[in-house]
C-alpha cells in the first residue's frame, strides 16, 4: 500500500533566500519518511497472506520463525499452589521421605500409694491410647519391711508415646525416667533394595523357567527360584518386624508402693491354741496311718520272714550240735 502526500504549493514566485528552501525540503523529507513508517505496519496485516509468486512475505516469515521459536517458561506457581498440581504432588511422592525411623524404648520407676489401685488406672489408660499390655508381674515381698513392687510391659503407638509417659507419670512420683531411640533407617533401605533386587531375579528366573530346555536347566532354574523365594520370605519377616518396632514403642513402668507393707498382726492365743490343737490332731492321725500302714507292708512280708526265721533257727541248731561234745551225764554220789 502506497501512500501518496499531495502538497499544494502555492504559485511560483522568486525564493530570496535559498536557506529557507533547503529547511522546508528537509523537513517535507522527515514528513514523508515518518509517514510511511507508520503507513506501512498498518498495510502489512493485509499483505501477509501472501506474496507476488506464491512466496511469503517477510512478515508471515517473522510469524512462522515466532511460532517455531521455543516458547518461555511459564511464571513460577506460589508456594501455596504447587502442591495442587499433578507433576508437583507426582514429584513429592517419588521424593523419598527424610524423617528417621526410630525405634523407641522407655523406663519409667513410679512411686504410688497404692498398687492395685495404681494398676486399674495403667490399664485404663493404655486402653485409652489404643496401646497394648505386654507383661505383668506383682509380687507381695515375704518381709514387712520390703517395699511392694510391680511391674508392667506396655507397648502404645510411637506417636502416642509422650502422651502415655505423662499420663503414666501423673500417677505418683517419678523416680526413674529414661527413654533410648535406635535409628534403623539404613536397615530398612538396605533391606528394600535388595527385596526389589530379589524380585526381578524372581522374575526373570520364571522367564527362563518358560523356555524350553534340558531337564537339568529347569531343575538348576527351580532349585535357584526355591532360594530366591526364601531370601524373599526372610527380608519381608525383617522389613514386617523392623516397622512393627517403629510404629509401636515398647515401655518398661516400675510402680513401687509409698510405703511398707503393713506386718500382719500376730493371732490371739486362743487362736494359737487351736492351731496347735489341730496340727497336734493332725499329726497324731498321720502316725497312725503311717503305722496301719507299715503293719500291712508286714503282713505281706509274713511268709519271708517266718521262712527266713525258720533258717536262721535250724542253722544255729545245726551248728550247736556239730560243735559241742556229748559229756557223760554225771552219776549221783551214793
Amino acid at each position: 500500500m502506497k501512500t501518496h502526500l499531495k502538497i499544494n504549493s502555492p504559485p511560483h514566485q522568486p525564493n530570496p533566500n535559498p536557506a529557507n528552501n533547503s529547511t522546508t525540503r528537509f523537513a517535507v523529507a522527515v514528513f514523508l519518511t515518518l509517514s510511511s513508517a507508520i503507513a506501512l505496519p498498518s498495510c502489512g496485516g493485509d499483505s501477509t497472506s501472501s506474496a507476488p509468486g506464491g512466496a511469503a512475505s517477510p512478515s508471515s516469515r517473522e510469524n512462522q520463525v515466532a511460532a517455531s521459536a521455543p516458547q518461555s517458561a511459564p511464571a513460577p506457581e506460589p508456594a501455596g499452589q504447587r502442591s495442587k498440581t499433578p507433576g508437583a504432588s507426582k514429584k513429592a511422592a517419588e521424593t523419598p521421605a527424610t524423617r528417621p525411623q526410630l525405634i523407641k524404648k522407655a523406663q519409667l520407676s513410679v512411686v504410688v500409694q497404692s498398687i492395685d489401685a495404681s494398676t486399674k488406672s495403667v490399664t485404663n489408660i493404655v486402653e485409652k491410647q489404643q496401646g497394648d499390655i505386654l507383661g505383668f508381674q506383682n509380687q507381695k515381698p515375704p518381709d514387712s519391711s520390703v517395699r511392694q513392687t510391680a511391674s508392667v510391659e506396655i507397648r502404645v503407638p510411637q506417636e502416642r508415646l509422650e502422651t502415655t509417659l505423662e499420663a503414666l507419670a501423673k500417677l505418683g512420683t517419678v523416680e526413674n525416667r529414661s527413654l533410648t531411640a535406635e535409628d534403623v533407617t539404613d536397615q530398612l533401605v538396605d533391606n528394600e533394595a535388595r527385596l526389589r533386587n530379589l524380585r526381578k531375579s524372581e522374575e526373570m528366573v520364571l522367564k527362563i523357567m518358560e523356555r524350553s530346555g534340558s531337564v537339568g536347566d529347569v531343575l538348576k532354574a527351580a532349585q535357584e527360584l526355591s532360594n530366591i523365594r526364601d531370601s524373599i520370605e526372610r527380608i519381608d519377616a525383617q522389613l514386617k518386624s523392623l516397622r512393627n518396632q517403629v510404629a509401636y514403642s515398647t515401655i518398661s513402668l516400675t510402680l513401687e508402693a509409698a510405703v511398707s507393707a503393713q506386718q500382719t498382726p500376730e493371732p490371739s492365743l486362743g487362736l494359737r491354741v487351736q492351731e496347735t490343737w489341730g496340727k497336734a490332731t493332725h499329726s497324731v492321725g498321720e502316725l497312725t496311718l503311717g503305722l496301719f500302714a507299715l503293719g500291712i507292708w508286714l503282713l505281706a512280708y509274713s511268709p519271708y520272714f517266718l521262712l527266713i526265721a525258720a533258717a536262721v533257727y535250724g542253722f544255729n541248731r545245726f551248728k550247736k550240735q556239730h560243735s559241742d561234745p556229748t559229756t557223760p551225764e554225771p552219776k549221783p554220789p551214793q
